[in-house]
């Protein structure tokens, strides 16, 4: 199970740096355009990632 995790883990440090190597000045105005949405819609935003990732990996498994 711990392998998995780190697994897990590394693929999400992958993922995430892809952005920012790839286009870092779009991921900076992204960014800035996150950071103008009220708490509610980044939190409704979370939540349907939250989701979909959950049903991701039920179809998955």
């Amino acid at each position: 199970m711990w392998q998995e995790l780190g697994i897990a883990l590394a693929l999400l440090l992958v993922i995430e740096g892809i952005m920012p190597f790839v286009s870092p000045k779009g991921l900076r105005e992204t960014l800035l355009t996150m950071a103008s949405l009220s708490d509610r819609t980044m939190r409704i935003g979370g939540l349907i990632s939250m989701v979909l990732g959950v049903l991701l990996l039920y179809l998955i498994r």
